[in-house]
């Protein structure tokens, strides 16, 4: 979660591909992605018809505990722009660690099911990256 390369591989959800432009892993500092659909032509990006930009910053770093993130995303739209507030919370059990997030703060342009359709897609595409 603090490495640019590993995050851009598995954050994206599916049907997306990321780009990291800026990384500073440290309370203060955060990251800016570039998130960008697959299919250019389906016309859902919020930033321009293809792509997502988050703004992100690092509000707080617990080793192997927890990750606050501000996110903001950029966006002309007003129902799709703003900051949103994830919390990533890691935890030991007997089969490794256990990653939950939890967002609030979302735009009102994206819809529940979107975002946990999203969530779910990336914490998969996490399993995959570390498990293998």
């Amino acid at each position: 979660m603090t490495d640019p390369d590993a995050l851009a591989a598995w954050l994206p959800p599916e049907g997306m591909t990321g780009r990291t432009e800026r990384f500073e892993p440290w309370p203060g500092g955060g990251f800016r992605m570039v998130l960008t659909y697959l299919d250019p032509q389906a016309g859902q990006g919020k930033t321009s018809e293809s792509s997502d930009v988050t703004e992100v910053e690092f509000a707080e770093l617990v080793p192997n505990e927890r990750i606050v993130q501000r996110v903001v995303f950029e966006s002309p739209d007003p129902d799709f722009a703003g900051t949103m507030t994830m919390v990533w919370r890691l935890t030991e059990v007997p089969e490794g660690t256990l990653v939950a997030v939890e967002a609030t703060g979302v735009p009102r342009g994206v819809s529940q099911t979107d975002h946990e359709a999203a969530f779910a897609s990336s914490l998969a595409n996490l399993a995959a990256h570390v498990e293998r």
